[in-house]
C-alpha cells in the first residue's frame, strides 16, 4: 500500500504539471481565440461581445494567478471550456463524442501487437537459432522503422484504392445507423482493419524483440535448469516458469506503450479520416481552436497516467518483490 500511495503521489504531481503547462503555453503564444473570432467576424462584433467572449474563454484582465485557480477548478469539475470551431459546444462534449473511436482503434491495435509480439518473442527465444528467431526479428524491426502515416497511406492505396478490399475512410458507412447489431458492428470491424493493421505492423517488432531478449536471460536462470532436471514438459517450463517471469517488463511497457500507440493513432486517424480525437485535433489546429487543443492534450495525458497507474497495480500483484521496497 505504501508503494501504491507513493506512485499515486507521483502521478498526481505529473497530472498537476500537465495542467499547469496546459494553462501557461497557450497564453505565451501570439494571438488568442477571441482575436481570431473577431477577425473572422470582419468587424461585426461589438466591444461588449468581445469582453464577454474573453471572460468565457478565461482571457479577461484578471491577474494570471486568478485565471490559473479558475482554470484548475474548471478542469476538476469537468469544464474544459467552449470549442471555437464548434461553438458553442463544450469541449468535453466534443471529446466525449470522439474518444471512444480512438480508444477502440488504439486499444485493439495495442492488445493485438502486445499479445502477438510477446508470443512470437517467447517461441523465438525458446527455440533460439531456429527459423522464427532468425527471420522475424529483423523483418519486423525493418517494418517498424517506417512511420505510422507512411504505412497507413501505403495500405490505403493498396488494399483500399487498388484492390478495393476495405473502405477508404471513416469508422462506418455513411447512412448507417449506429447500434449494437450485427450489421453495424461488422461494418465497424471492416473499417477498423486497415488503421489497426498499420499500428500493429509498426509496433509488433518492438514487443517481440523485447520479450525475446528477456526470455533469453530468464532461460539461463538456475530455476529453469532445475525445472528441466525434474523432467517437466518443455511447454510447461516455457510458459509457467520462463515466460511468466519474463513477462514482467512487458507489463510495464504496456502502460508506456499506450502513449506511443495513441500518438501513432492520431496520425493514422488523419490518413483514414477516422473520427477519433486525432482527426479532431487536426481540425482544432487548423481552426486555432485553443480550448479544444488544450482539452485533447489534457485528456491524452490523463489517460496515459491512469493507464500507467493501473500497470503499477498489476505489477505489484505479479511481482511480490516490489512490495518490500
Amino acid at each position: 500500500m505504501r508503494l501504491i500511495l507513493r506512485n499515486l503521489g507521483f502521478y498526481l504531481l505529473a497530472f498537476w504539471a500537465s495542467i499547469t503547462l496546459n494553462f501557461v503555453l497557450p497564453r505565451f503564444m501570439p494571438g488568442d481565440p477571441v482575436s481570431r473570432m473577431f477577425a473572422q467576424a470582419q468587424g461585426t462584433m461589438q466591444p461588449d461581445q468581445i469582453a464577454q467572449l474573453r471572460k468565457l474563454f478565461g482571457l479577461d484582465n484578471r491577474p494570471l494567478w486568478e485565471q490559473y485557480v479558475s482554470y484548475v477548478k474548471s478542469v476538476f469539475t469537468g469544464d474544459l471550456g467552449i470549442s471555437i470551431t464548434r461553438f458553442p459546444t463544450p469541449v468535453s462534449d466534443v471529446i466525449g463524442s470522439q474518444i471512444g473511436w480512438t480508444l477502440l482503434l488504439g486499444g485493439v491495435a495495442l492488445v493485438i501487437a502486445a499479445v502477438a509480439g510477446n508470443l512470437l518473442g517467447i517461441v523465438a527465444a525458446w527455440r533460439r537459432g531456429g527459423a522464427l528467431d532468425s527471420a522475424f526479428p529483423p523483418l519486423l524491426i525493418f517494418v517498424g522503422s517506417f512511420p505510422y502515416f507512411w504505412l497507413a497511406m501505403g495500405a490505403l492505396y493498396l488494399f483500399g484504392v487498388t484492390l478495393g478490399w476495405f473502405p477508404l475512410r471513416h469508422a462506418y458507412d455513411v447512412g448507417l445507423t449506429p447500434g449494437f447489431n450485427g450489421e453495424f458492428l461488422s461494418n465497424v470491424a471492416t473499417h477498423l482493419v486497415l488503421p489497426a493493421l498499420t499500428i500493429v505492423l509498426v509496433s509488433i517488432g518492438g514487443w517481440m524483440l523485447g520479450m525475446r531478449n528477456t526470455m533469453i536471460a530468464t532461460a539461463a536462470e538456475d530455476y529453469i535448469t532445475m525445472a528441466e532436471a525434474k523432467g517437466l514438459r518443455p511447454s510447461r517450463i516455457m510458459f509457467r516458469y520462463a515466460a511468466r517471469n519474463a513477462l514482467l517488463p512487458s507489463v510495464t511497457n504496456f502502460g508506456m506503450a499506450l502513449g506511443f500507440v495513441v500518438g501513432g493513432a492520431l496520425l493514422t486517424e488523419v490518413v483514414f479520416a477516422y473520427p477519433g480525437i486525432g482527426y479532431q485535433l487536426l481540425m482544432a489546429v487548423q481552426g486555432l481552436d485553443y480550448p479544444l487543443m488544450q482539452g485533447i492534450f489534457l485528456t491524452l495525458t490523463a489517460a496515459v497516467l491512469f493507464a500507467n497507474f493501473l500497470v503499477d497495480l498489476v505489477y505489484v500483484r505479479l511481482d511480490p518483490r516490489v512490495r518490500v521496497r
